[in-house]
């Protein structure tokens, strides 16, 4: 179930359907066709992922799927574990308590 959310949150290769998008990687980012941004990381043998779908142009990123997801979970297990969590004590008080 949550692997199935997570999967579904970002979209990869083809279901990229905008005409242009702004590409980031290690030596910058560049905006290009999304169809030659595809060609590109299909030579690499990786692929197109669309991190921020609501900029303008929506940014992607070459890399791995599913290390990219294996990184995100693992960044998201890190984050709960740091969590603070808040204990509520509990007191009762009976008949006979002064």
């Amino acid at each position: 179930m949550k692997n199935d959310k997570m999967k579904n949150q970002y979209r990869v290769n083809e279901q990229i359907r905008v005409r242009e998008v702004r590409v980031v990687g290690d030596d910058g980012s560049t905006v290009m066709p999304t169809r030659q941004a595809l060609d590109i990381a299909r030579d690499k043998g990786v692929d197109l992922v669309e991190i921020s779908p609501n900029a303008q142009p929506p940014v992607c990123r070459i890399i791995d799927y599913s290390k990219f997801l294996y990184q995100q979970k693992k960044r998201a297990k890190e984050l709960k574990a740091k969590q603070v969590k808040q204990e509520v004590k509990e007191i009762r008080f009976g008949p006979q308590t002064d």
